[in-house]
């Protein structure tokens, strides 16, 4: 097979899709469950960041109590360290899910495990809480993944008026061709 000549659009919500996620993220959650699945998606959608840096985050990582709230990213492979400010529209559910998660009986500093022995969630596990709250929302997508959602924070800071060097270093890269293939997805500015 040849390698495609062209790249597939990106996947992403638009802007009233991710108003919708947004505000379904400020529900409050049953139980520990669904305050973690929030906490999860929050997480994605407001700092861009993937599900390997996801399963990597520490409790101690997430400050959302600081002037600005962030979240540290570490270092990985060819990647930097680099740090994420959080969007306003997850604080209060990071600072709901961090109080918890700091007294629960866990194994381990993770920021989100799959189980109390501290066992780090799988790509599948992300996927699926992302795929329900996505549907819970209305949201009918080809791919309701974190990498979606990825996507969308990128899309949302070029709307914004954020440089492509700015959203590529939010995002940890080092080129700015992810940028680049958001950007061609914005409507003309002369629209």
């Amino acid at each position: 097979e040849r390698w495609p000549d062209e790249e597939p659009t990106p996947l992403f919500l638009d802007e009233a899709e991710d108003a919708r996620l947004q505000a379904y993220l400020l529900s409050p959650a049953e139980d520990l469950a669904g305050l973690r699945s929030r906490a999860i998606v929050a997480t994605f959608l407001a700092t861009g960041i993937t599900a390997g840096e996801a399963r990597a985050a520490r409790l101690r990582d997430l400050i959302p109590d600081a002037s600005p709230p962030y979240l540290f990213v570490s270092a990985h492979g060819a990647r930097d360290a680099h740090t994420v400010h959080l969007a306003d529209f997850a604080i209060p559910v990071l600072r709901t899910w961090c109080a918890r998660r700091s007294i629960l009986p866990v194994e381990g500093d993770l920021l989100f495990t799959l189980t109390p022995d501290g066992r780090p969630i799988t790509d599948m596990s992300f996927g699926r809480i992302v795929a329900t709250a996505l549907a819970a929302m209305g949201f009918s997508g080809a791919e309701p993944s974190p990498r979606t959602l990825r996507n969308t924070f990128c899309r949302r800071h070029l709307l914004a008026g954020s440089s492509r060097d700015e959203v590529s270093r939010m995002l940890g890269l080092a080129s700015h061709r992810t940028c680049d293939r958001i950007a061609a997805t914005l409507p003309a500015a002369d629209e």
